[in-house]
């Protein structure tokens, strides 16, 4: 069974962190250019990213932090 409202809440929920969130940008750029996902794709991926991430703030009465949520990954040593 699908949830519309859910669904179309994710989608705004993930386009405005694509575009004020630095580490969420980050997240979806890597998976557009690294596993050539299309951008819905890569928009559903992020917020099933987030969703878990809110779930486990809920589940361990913690506040969101960003570098904690999106880790800057170090550069590949080359």
């Amino acid at each position: 069974m699908k949830n519309d409202r859910l669904n179309h809440a994710g989608y705004l929920w993930a386009f405005s962190a694509i575009t004020a969130s630095p580490g969420a940008k980050a997240h979806y750029r890597r998976r557009r250019d690294d596993h050539g996902d299309w951008h819905a794709a890569a928009q559903r991926n992020l917020f099933n990213r987030m969703l878990g991430q809110l779930y486990h703030c809920l589940q361990h009465r913690k506040l969101f932090g960003e570098q904690t949520a999106f880790p800057i990954e170090p550069p590949a040593a080359a």
